[in-house]
């Protein structure tokens, strides 16, 4: 390949860590496709005739063929994909495949080959985040009256209803995909015709690959083309934010399964057993949602860490980019099919959540607001008053709707019997009916607008 100067081959151990056919060669499609572009536009501008043009064509999709089939063999000695294929090539059509890699370069045939790769799975996300969104919006209409405990600091904070718990998620995983798309959008200009760094010389027409190839529109500049790697980072950060995504979800899943709150079961779909305490179910599913959460993270990091110093242009190091953009995005179909089953699978245990709803003085704030507004209190003063109401309850193990009228009125004395009528779980939750609150209509009216905005 290297040509006059080079009169030995590289060292064993330069061999080794060069070659990067054992992971790229997942581009073959994409770096194949690149070329049937990259040939016919050769030929549209008269740098290859159109017979040139018809054999490497007809070379390139028996290539394909032969990749899919499994009777293709990838090479070592041969570096890359790139190589692999011209190499192949070049024993089908014969010199005349060496014609094709005219007017470019492998800096800008990989990053063309990454870029479709990147945007090829950006689409494939988008399907899979969709697809849980639609199983959370089925399940948070199931329950969208379902009263469940809210917390804050893990700690019993106010009733909300399942379905508005569930809806949390709905937005999460639509704002993810809002960046997946958006990236799509920015993503979406070609580098090839860049060449090595420089541009080339010979009258090309990169509109007409860029077209060809599903781009808005060649990119800008030739050093950025072959440089450029922001979007692989775009797609690792945005890979990063999901899966935290997910695996808060997933913490959700695995406390809410375990025996102190038992507010969900999982079937044997998703869960395992102990090899040695014959009553376990332990959540494994989640808990490897939670833990691959770290492995996508990891990948963001290596690559910016990859990145951080390169100078223009292409720098070896870049073959390093690639890795972890395929094993985050094969981690991130994995947790999200993972999560899209759980959602599908779990089975409320929608009595046990009313209960545990009413424990630790969960409508002390409506006792609050009911204070504020009935007798016009100032909210901190209300919330000195309410805390001692709290208190008298706790010392006599009861809860704010059974506490007595006088125990309450020896605090507030201007307190009626009407402020039984905002202490249950069931009165709280449907007095919360603000934009975006839990109250069912708002929860129901929430499912509604994002089926249609989502779904």
């Amino acid at each position: 390949m290297w040509g006059g100067q080079f009169a030995s081959g590289p060292a064993e151990i330069m061999a080794t860590i060069n070659a990067s056919i054992a992971f790229d060669k997942k581009l073959y499609a994409q770096d194949i496709g690149g070329s049937l572009a990259h040939c016919a536009m050769l030929a549209h501008c008269g740098i290859l005739t159109r017979k040139e043009a018809a054999a490497i064509t007809q070379g390139l999709k028996k290539i394909k063929q032969e990749i899919e089939s499994g009777h293709f063999t990838f090479k070592e000695s041969l570096e890359d994909i790139h190589m692999n294929i011209e190499s192949r090539l070049a024993e089908l059509i014969g010199d005349v495949a060496g014609k094709l890699h005219t007017a470019r370069s492998r800096n800008d045939q990989v990053a063309l080959d990454f870029r479709l790769f990147v945007r090829d799975a950006l689409e494939k996300i988008d399907v899979q985040l969709q697809a849980l969104q639609a199983s959370l919006l089925a399940r948070a209409e199931q329950y969208a009256v379902s009263i469940m405990p809210g917390f804050t600091h893990l700690q019993t904070a106010q009733p909300v209803t399942l379905g508005h718990h569930l809806m949390a998620y709905v937005e999460m995983f639509g704002r993810d995909r809002a960046r997946v798309q958006s990236l799509r959008e920015r993503m979406n200009e070609s580098p090839l015709g860049s060449a090595a760094l420089a541009g080339t010389s010979f009258p090309i027409d990169r509109v007409m690959t860029a077209k060809l190839l599903g781009f808005a529109h060649p990119m800008a500049n030739s050093l950025d083309g072959v440089s450029d790697r922001d979007f692989a980072l775009e797609f690792l950060s945005i890979a990063s934010i999901s899966a935290v995504h997910l695996s808060r979800l997933a913490e959700e899943f695995i406390i809410w399964s375990s025996a102190p709150f038992n507010f969900i079961t999982l079937s044997d779909l998703y869960t395992s057993g102990s090899s040695i305490m014959p009553q376990k179910r332990n959540p494994d599913a989640a808990e490897l949602v939670r833990g691959k959460t770290g492995r996508i993270n990891g990948s963001l990091m290596a690559l910016l860490m990859t990145m951080k110093g390169l100078p223009l242009a292409y720098n070896k190091d870049m073959q390093e980019d690639k890795e972890p953009v395929f094993d985050a995005f094969a981690q991130w179909q994995m947790v999200l099919s993972a999560m899209t089953g759980m959602i599908q699978d779990f089975t409320p245990n929608v009595k046990r959540m009313h209960a545990l709803a009413a424990e630790g003085y969960s409508t002390a704030t409506d006792l609050a607001d009911w204070l504020v507004r009935t007798l016009k209190m100032p909210f901190r003063n209300a919330h000195h008053a309410t805390a001692k109401i709290v208190k008298k309850a706790a010392d006599k193990k009861c809860l704010l709707p059974d506490l007595a009228l006088a125990d309450m009125q020896s605090v507030e004395p201007r307190i009626t019997k009407a402020v039984y009528g905002v202490l249950t779980v069931e009165q709280s939750v449907a007095s919360r009916t603000s934009f975006g609150g839990t109250a069912p209509v708002r929860v129901k009216e929430a499912i509604k607008a994002a089926k249609a905005k989502y779904l």
